[in-house]
């Protein structure tokens, strides 16, 4: 044996020589084994598409040990679509499906499961058809495509339930379309419906003997139990499917199993004996290659950690679980972790970023579950809830069918009945139109009541009367003002008039000068102001024209037309949000009891009719909207009782 060192590289001559001719050896060995297995599967195969067998059960009695072989799947696949034996396609790309969906490769698994689908019809094979939709069904559901997922599960139970005696494996597939519409329930928080579901399948599963199906669906039922607070429940059914997993030695089952008790061990904070679980899931989730379930493992190892107050193995597994998600496009993972970063960030004392995670994980979460996606599966479950009676209803419809050709040999009936409600269209159409008149009538009715209470004769004496006494005490410029006002406030009221409503910034010109007109009256002793809250526009908000006045006009005259000292009058405008408007116009007069005293001691009354006539103009402004107004009445009081004034609120809706 020989060793050179050129250029600080040690040279073994006879030994690499040796290790050369061993990998050669066992190369030429191990393609010779290759090639025996690949043989003998070769026969095997060609015996099975010579054979053609019709059911799900004969050919995976032959296949089942190589279900997981993608080179001899596909072998099946070529040489069946060859010999036209398009059950046998289906079979073998139903099978790579499932294969690629369990490494997280959905759109492989999508095309996969699509050609077995076709190859089914090619074969017009009810079974196969039913095991194709169902797997494109959980291929759709894991990316969190509810409605695609949906159509397929229901048009595979659809076909299932259509036959009257189905075998093994379609009462099988009807299981898995069951379990997907508890699944839906689960995911609209109808919890207790899709236990139902599941207890539904789990009886058939009893019936057959399938400890993978009973595993299963105890499994969802503790999901169920779990979103519901119902934990010791949630474990002993988590804890009934790992020992069904166990027995049957399903390595994915006891994973998901153990990764669902250490999350109820987290929810009863018990992070210790959740890690212990978790340890074992992860490694167990990584051999399969099953980064769905990988990524769910990685965020509740984040959280125990979080629980532990470890912050770096917290941020790492969670780290990890984004990242899957994002690689793999399931946004379901990625807002389960953002959640779990907010939580790990808040931890940390770092709530600007605790925040801004937070919204991110709120908002991928509508996104899974968008409006259109929920209205939809209520679709899909009314569907199939009522499936069976509408059956009935169908079979109700011939027999009406029947009777309708009884009635058509009695022609006179029909005609009587025909132009009965000819009749009765003509009465309710004059009905209609009668009715929309009188409240077209009324509602005119009320415009010129309005307009009578606006110009009412003493508003226009006092007025004219306030001018000529400017003019005879030779206030010109005085004069003039008043008149300019005067004249532009009957202006306005005669132009509002005729409008049904009008922006609020008109509204609050009006009233303006109306105050005005008014104050000057009172010697300028009435502090009138207008609040507007920002977020009004007063340009864009609708109300009814002239609808303010009365208010005002019963605030100086009952209010404070009586009272000593200062005066005021305050209008504020607020919009508590976007189908309301709120105006409240409050006075700090002598307060309703007060005045009402003072109106029964004279000897000539007056009945204001503005008020009423203003309710009555909302009522009939609001029926255009979906909300109603409303007109509330608040006596100001003192701790000691003493009136303090009136305050009027009024709520206009403006959507």
């Amino acid at each position: 044996m020989t060793f050179k060192l050129k250029n600080n590289i040690l040279i073994i001559k006879p030994i690499l020589h040796i290790i050369l001719l061993c990998v050669l050896f066992l190369f030429c060995i191990g393609a010779k084994g290759q090639a025996t297995l690949s043989n003998a599967y070769k026969k095997k195969i060609d015996s099975l598409i010579l054979a053609k067998p019709q059911t799900y059960k004969e050919i995976n009695t032959v296949i089942k040990y190589s279900k997981k072989d993608t080179l001899l799947l596909r072998y099946l696949a070529v040489n069946s679509e060859k010999h036209r034996y398009y059950i046998g396609v289906s079979y073998a790309y139903n099978q790579l499906g499932t294969v690629y969906r369990n490494l997280s490769r959905y759109k492989k698994a999508i095309q996969l499961h699509k050609l077995g689908l076709q190859a089914s019809t090619n074969a017009d094979n009810l079974e196969f058809k039913v095991y194709s939709l169902n797997m494109l069904g959980v291929d759709y559901r894991r990316i969190d495509a509810i409605r695609t997922a949906l159509d397929y599960n229901q048009q595979a139970l659809e076909l299932a339930e259509s036959v009257k005696n189905p075998n093994e494996e379609l009462k099988r597939s009807i299981n898995v379309s069951l379990n997907s519409i508890g699944n839906l329930y689960h995911s609209l928080e109808q919890y207790n419906l899709a236990i139902n579901r599941y207890h539904a399948s789990l009886k058939i599963e009893e019936e057959l003997g399938n400890k993978l199906g009973l595993a299963i669906n105890y499994q969802n039922i503790g999901e169920a139990l779990e979103e519901q607070g119902k934990l010791q429940e949630a474990l002993d059914k988590y804890r009934t499917s790992l020992a069904y997993n166990e027995e049957i030695n399903s390595n994915k089952g006891k994973v998901i199993c153990n990764n669902s008790i250490a999350q109820v061990y987290l929810k009863q904070n018990k992070p210790k004996e959740a890690i212990v679980l978790l340890d074992t899931a992860l490694i167990g989730a990584k051999q399969l290659g099953d980064k769905f379930i990988t990524a769910f493992v990685e965020a509740n190892m984040g959280w125990a950690f979080m629980q532990l107050n470890n912050i770096v193995k917290a941020e790492k597994h969670i780290t990890n679980s984004i990242e899957i998600g994002k690689e793999q496009g399931i946004p379901r993972i990625i807002a389960l972790g953002t959640k779990r970063l907010s939580e790990l960030e808040h931890l940390k004392g770092n709530y600007d970023k605790a925040l801004t995670y937070y919204k991110r994980a709120i908002e991928l979460e509508k996104q899974i579950s968008s409006t259109r996606n929920i209205r939809y599966a209520n679709d899909v479950i009314l569907r199939y809830e009522n499936e069976k009676i509408n059956n009935e209803i169908e079979n109700l419809r011939k027999d009406n069918e029947i009777v309708k050709l009884k009635l058509k040999k009695n022609r006179a009936t029909l005609l009587i009945i025909g132009i009965s409600l000819l009749l009765l269209a003509v009465v309710l159409f004059v009905f209609y139109k009668q009715n929309q008149l009188t409240s077209d009538k009324k509602m005119l009715t009320l415009e010129q009541t309005m307009l009578r209470s606006q110009m009412n004769p003493h508003f226009l004496f006092n007025s004219l009367n306030s001018i000529k006494l400017y003019i005879i005490n030779n206030e010109k410029k005085n004069a003039v003002h008043y008149l300019n006002k005067f004249s532009k406030l009957v202006r306005k009221i005669l132009e509002a008039s005729s409008l049904k409503e009008i922006s609020l910034e008109d509204e609050l010109e009006t009233v303006s000068l109306y105050m005005h007109i008014e104050n000057i009256r009172f010697s300028n002793k009435i502090d009138f102001t207008v609040h507007v809250g920002r977020d009004v526009d007063i340009n864009q908000v609708k109300i009814p024209s002239l609808i303010l006045q009365p208010f005002l006009e019963n605030a100086l005259w009952h209010g404070l037309s009586s009272k000593k000292g200062a005066k005021k009058i305050d209008l504020q405008i607020s919009k508590p949000d976007e189908e309301f408007i709120i105006i409240s116009i409050t006075d700090n007069g002598i307060g309703r009891a007060a005045s009402e005293k003072i109106k029964e001691a004279k000897v000539l009354k007056r009945k204001s009719l503005g008020i009423d006539i203003t309710k009555e103009r909302l009522k009939n402004f609001s029926k255009d909207y979906l909300n109603s107004f409303k007109v509330e009445f608040v006596d100001l009081k003192d701790e000691d009782g003493t009136a303090l004034g009136t305050e009027v609120t009024l709520t206009i809706p403006i959507i």
